[in-house]
């Protein structure tokens, strides 16, 4: 099942993508090489500088104009400190 986005067979080399999971983003990136027939392609992730392979069945693809703001990421609420473990 393929999520709501862009289609393995609609990227190109050079495109600007995010993909996103959950209403959070993943990752974001220039796509690098595309197998449609696999429905599989890879990215240079813009965060970590390396190259990421993508899964776009367990993942929201998205076209992003280069030089677009990025959207914030949903971050998780924040948790009460942790209570210190007992002491012998």
């Amino acid at each position: 099942m393929e999520a709501q986005g862009v289609r393995t067979a609609q990227l190109r080399i050079g495109d600007q993508i995010e993909a996103w999971h959950r209403g959070r983003l993943f990752h974001k990136g220039r796509v690098t090489d595309v197998v449609p027939a696999l429905e599989l392609f890879w990215i240079l992730d813009a965060r970590t500088g390396t190259r990421k392979l993508l899964d776009p069945e367990a993942l929201e693809i998205r076209h992003v104009e280069a030089g677009a703001p990025v959207k914030p990421e949903v971050t998780a609420k924040p948790q009460p400190p942790a209570k210190p473990l007992a002491t012998a």
